[in-house]
This record gives C-alpha cells, sequence and structure tokens, in this order.
C-alpha cells in the first residue's frame, strides 16, 4: 500500500489529488487494474468530479454546507463537528478507478478529490494499486 498527505488549509475544501494516485500507480508499475483510493479519517472524504472548471468545488461545498450546516441545535456530538462527519459520510471514504496503460482510467474533465471537512489537517490518503 502507497500513501501521501494532504495538508488542508479550512474547513470545507476539496483539493485535487489526481496527481497524486497517478504516481502512486507510476510508483508501483501497474499496466493494466485498479487503484482504490481510501481516506482513513471520520471528517474527510474522497470523491471523483469534474476537475476543469473551479465552480464546480464552489457548487459542491456550498451545497453540502446548505444540506448539512455547522451548527444545528440538534447535533449532539461533544465535539462540535457533527457537520463535517455527515459530509463525510456523504461523499464517501473510497473511490476506484480503472488502470490501463499505465495511467488512470478518468473521464476528460474528471479528478480524483479530497474533501476535508474539519480542517485545517495533515491527512493521509492510502492508495492500494491491484493489477489484473
Amino acid at each position: 500500500m502507497e500513501s501521501f498527505e494532504v495538508r488542508t488549509g479550512q474547513r470545507d475544501q476539496m483539493l485535487d489529488i489526481t496527481r497524486g494516485v497517478q504516481a502512486a500507480v507510476d510508483e508501483a508499475g501497474v499496466e493494466r487494474g485498479k487503484v482504490v483510493v481510501f481516506i482513513p479519517h471520520t471528517t474527510a472524504g474522497v470523491t471523483i468530479n469534474e476537475n476543469a472548471d473551479p465552480d464546480v468545488v464552489h457548487d459542491t461545498l456550498r451545497q453540502l454546507d446548505e444540506m448539512v450546516p455547522w451548527r444545528q441545535p440538534f447535533y449532539r456530538h461533544g465535539e462540535g463537528n457533527s457537520a463535517s462527519h455527515v459530509k463525510a459520510s456523504m461523499m464517501g471514504s473510497s473511490v476506484t478507478v480503472l488502470i490501463d496503460g499505465g495511467k488512470l482510467q478518468l473521464g476528460t474533465w474528471q479528478g480524483v478529490w479530497f474533501c476535508e471537512f474539519d480542517g485545517p489537517r495533515t491527512r493521509q490518503v492510502w492508495v492500494r494499486v491491484v493489477a489484473d
């Protein structure tokens, strides 16, 4: 298993980690297979989405914040970051991407995004490359 760190600067942030995932594939030397990207944190997640227009990230984060606001009178979690946990569950903790010719098989506009919901933090991204 490969891993790399992501340093986030704030709460509710998405960082394009596609290059880091591709670097792990390059390091593994796998030509055909798949890569699983796993986030071992309960207040962060990972997703695949557009990486061409930054407004997509803005719109995603804004909609998540509207659906799951930071403060709610009914939150019971003592640390005060319930919204971060809910958003992380909504985004998910892993994605799988196919590999062909040693390259991630993402659509034209797709990228792999680390989603920070409780930063700033130094986070881990775990990557498992599996050959066919």
